[in-house]
């Protein structure tokens, strides 16, 4: 009987329901859901046998099962068997199959096994393997990633506190081929370095990256749609690889980077857990050692080693490097304010007026920061890590800073002025003191978010207090509404006039003449 065999259970009904209720192979068939093939050759195997219902008592499984499918008497020339380690290897090949398979190897022996006895005895002699070896994965194919369980501890010299270094482990498919290195973290930065490291270290890129649902790269792992952080898709792309998680609740898609965690663990982590390290270089040192030691260690059930296997396997069908290595990005939605600047780390970037209240993307890596707009870069700048300063490109200002939205320096100012006369000042003395007027307007509306929560009277007592001190900020201010020192006396102090003939101070006539409602 060709196939998979029915369990004796299920033989025993369909000759039950053959037999004593004289139903049809068809009916039958749909009863058992299996095919009407099956039903007619148990049928014809049970009339042979001689089996009639009801079965004797004392026939057990074993002896039906004799009864029905009885040995083949034994051949007196014994049909040669193919190459099985040769077959399980060429497997990994791509487009390769077992049907081409066992066609060659029929050319070689014409008298050889059929096509389903070759599938039988190939999938005994796979049952032997260990489960890792045993799934079949195309060369070049797929990477996977996880972290191990275990971390390493690792002292500072100076202060003795001990942190714990993850251990960062990627499996190729096809030959087990192993990458382990430890980081300070699981965070974006080191997950994203790790697969740079690991790509350089085997000199080629996969055609598929597998990670194992990690937050880090994975920011929903949806079944059908997992959602991936920005910047790993991004790296996947400068690579020419693509990323499919391991889909939840599946430990097949799972096996491989667990059984390379198993490896890790035992080979590596086991053999350091007498050592004490004193940082992440000494760490992974030691890691590159012994997992050189592992690539090297001879098959047990099958011949050549990891690292024969992934040069004459894997790599041959992988990608190649692209002439320079991932940079990477951090990705941010932000609101333009209306200053027409987005901040990032605390410095503000310019990008065309236009966009102002309209929300972007940040993409920033340590030398640069781009902004995009429904797709298409809008700016790009230098990256500046100066807290609380300013990079704007002229190209984006309203030309002769004309009214920009609903906003002008006067209408700000006469909202000032109507809190009180030292907010009117704060708020003209902290335009005055910016290269660009529209620079001041993101801490003038920050006073009036300030008025809404403390009162106009706390707001205008606190701004007194700002000018007097010479804090023109609207930091200055919230921090005096903050401590309540709004509500002291302050000493009496010369105010220190503004100097009039700054490069970017600009007088009366100015605002007078910029226009608005």
């Amino acid at each position: 009987m060709a196939g998979k065999r029915l369990s004796m259970r299920k033989i025993r009904e369909l000759l039950r329901l053959k037999q004593e209720f004289r139903q049809s192979n068809r009916q039958i068939a749909r009863s058992l859901k299996i095919s009407n093939s099956t039903v007619l050759e148990c049928v014809r195997r049970a009339e042979k046998a001689g089996l009639s219902w009801p079965l004797p008592d004392d026939l057990d499984d074993v002896q039906l099962e004799e009864l029905l499918y009885p040995p083949s008497p034994p051949s007196s020339v014994p049909r040669p068997l193919p190459d099985w380690e040769y077959v399980h290897k060429e497997l990994r090949r791509k487009d390769m199959t077992l049907q081409l398979l066992w066609v060659e190897y029929k050319e070689k022996h014409p008298d050889g096994y059929q096509y389903s006895q070759f599938c039988e005895h190939y999938n005994r002699w796979r049952g032997k393997l260990d489960v890792v070896m045993r799934q079949i994965y195309k060369a070049g194919e797929k990477l996977f990633i996880d972290y191990a369980g275990q971390t390493v501890p690792i002292i500072d010299r100076e202060t003795g506190e001990i942190r714990e270094a993850q251990i960062f482990i990627g499996v190729m498919g096809a030959s087990n081929y192993p990458y382990v290195e430890a980081t300070r973290t699981q965070q974006l930065p080191d997950w994203i370095s790790s697969h740079v490291r690991m790509f350089k270290y085997m000199g080629a890129v996969p055609a598929v990256l597998v990670p194992d649902n990690t937050k880090t790269g994975v920011k929903d792992a949806s079944y059908y749609e997992p959602d991936l952080n920005p910047t790993y898709h991004e790296m996947a792309a400068h690579y020419g690889t693509v990323v499919i998680p391991a889909r939840p609740e599946k430990p097949r898609d799972k096996s491989k980077v667990e059984a390379g965690v198993q490896i890790t663990e035992r080979w590596i982590l086991a053999r350091l857990r007498n050592h004490t390290f004193f940082s992440l270089q000494e760490l992974n040192q030691e890691i590159a050692r012994l997992l050189k030691e592992i690539v090297d260690i001879p098959f047990q059930k099958l011949e050549g080693t990891r690292r024969s296997l992934f040069e004459s396997v894997d790599r041959p069908a992988m990608r190649p490097l692209p002439a320079t290595p991932y940079e990477l990005a951090r990705w941010k939605k932000v609101r333009v304010g209306i200053d027409y600047h987005v901040q990032i780390d605390y410095h503000f970037y310019s990008v065309p007026y236009q966009l102002a209240r309209s929300e972007v993307e940040a993409r920033y890596t340590a030398t640069a920061v781009e902004i995009l707009h429904k797709g298409h870069r809008v700016a790009a700048h230098v990256r500046s890590y100066e807290r609380g300063r300013f990079t704007t490109d002229p190209a984006h200002m309203p030309e002769a800073h004309r009214k920009h939205l609903e906003w002008t320096p006067e209408r700000l100012i006469t909202w000032a002025a109507k809190v009180g006369p030292s907010t009117a000042d704060l708020a003209r003395a902290i335009m005055k003191h910016r290269p660009h007027p529209e620079q001041g307007y993101r801490s003038c509306l920050g006073l009036m978010r300030l008025s809404k929560k403390y009162g106009g009277e706390r707001l205008e007592a606190a701004c007194m207090r700002a000018l007097k001190i010479g804090g023109n900020s609207y930091r200055s201010v919230d921090s005096i509404l903050k401590s309540g020192l709004d509500r002291s006396p302050v000493e009496e102090q010369q105010v220190l006039p503004l100097p009039a003939d700054h490069a970017n101070v600009r007088g009366a006539d100015y605002y007078a003449g910029s226009g608005g409602n």
